[in-house]
């Protein structure tokens, strides 16, 4: 059913994305589907690496960490932003659209005071959600 997963990943929280990570290796196992790690990165230095290179460098060393603990196939999918905190939906949702993807496995967090003010401050995920074409998994 699914054929090309794809799985937005934060560096810097990656302890944070386990379970997500765990549900699209699972739907990728299931459907015999590559997954796709989605970064977004600055040019400028920032927690992921010095520059856009390094940032790709711990990305793909990420996925080859998960493709030998999951058993499936990945691939990455970086992309560099002027302004990754205020590009982040657009970059990604851009991002799912270039790599073809039919399904978005994506980490969010559980509904807080700030999620009843979402025309404020959208989630990552209901922004994925409401205008991604592929179908969206959140995971909690």
């Amino acid at each position: 059913m699914y054929k090309k997963i794809a799985v937005p990943v934060d560096l810097a929280h990656s302890d944070k994305l386990q379970k997500a990570i765990g549900v699209a290796a699972d739907l990728a196992r299931l459907h015999d589907a590559q997954v796709t790690y989605i970064g977004v990165t600055a040019a400028t230095p920032g927690p992921g690496g010095h520059n856009p290179d390094e940032y790709r460098a711990h990305l793909d060393a990420f996925a080859a960490e998960q493709a030998k603990a999951q058993g499936i196939g990945v691939a990455t999918h970086a992309v560099v932003s002027h302004d990754p905190a205020a590009d982040l939906d657009r970059s990604l949702l851009e991002a799912v659209e270039d790599i073809g993807a039919d399904l978005v496995v994506m980490a969010t967090h559980a509904p807080g005071i700030a999620d009843h003010f979402w025309h404020l401050w959208p989630s990552h995920g209901g922004a994925m959600a409401k205008q991604a074409k592929a179908s969206v998994f959140l995971v909690r």
